[in-house]
């Protein structure tokens, strides 16, 4: 899945009405920029531990990202202080929009605009082709950080 491709599926459906976009249409835009960074974490967790090979291997790296342990580890505080820039502003878009994924899917109450949406879906982006740019040796660092617990010596 190529997350830039759910960029562009999420501002889609922000411009499917002519007037007004209907809330499920935002809401679902706001899930979709989420998915966009889970699934360039995923793959940038694949291709840099795994290699390009599309096999069992890699499909099970890719497989393994879970968004809580994610979300937690993007929290880390501590740990996030060792990485540049554009991996900490990677980490913490990829908490607020999975906070605002778990709103736009299950709450029942807000209202979004879609303006507001509009501007999450193009920090998502820009966010999204800082942290594919960053150095090769960080993004492992990271994935790393992410998907594996951290165990004392």
């Amino acid at each position: 899945m190529k997350p830039l491709d759910l960029i562009e599926t999420a501002r889609g459906l922000t411009e499917l009405s002519p007037r007004r976009p209907s809330q499920a249409n935002l809401r679902r835009a706001v899930s979709t920029a989420y998915y966009a960074m889970f699934h360039c974490l995923a793959g940038c967790a694949a291709s840099l531990l795994i290699g390009r090979a599309r096999d069992s291997a890699w499909h099970r790296t890719y497989r393994a990202l879970e968004h809580g342990k994610a979300r937690s580890a993007c929290e880390d505080q501590r740990a996030m202080a060792a990485f540049p820039p554009e991996v900490c502003s990677f980490a913490a878009m990829f908490t607020a929009l999975q906070k605002e994924r778990q709103k736009a899917d299950y709450a029942l109450d807000g209202r979004y605009e879609k303006g507001d949406v509009r501007a999450a879906i193009d920090i998502a982006e820009d966010t999204i082709v800082a942290f594919e740019q960053a150095e090769t040796r960080h993004r492992r660092a990271f994935v790393v950080h992410v998907l594996f617990k951290r165990r004392p010596w």
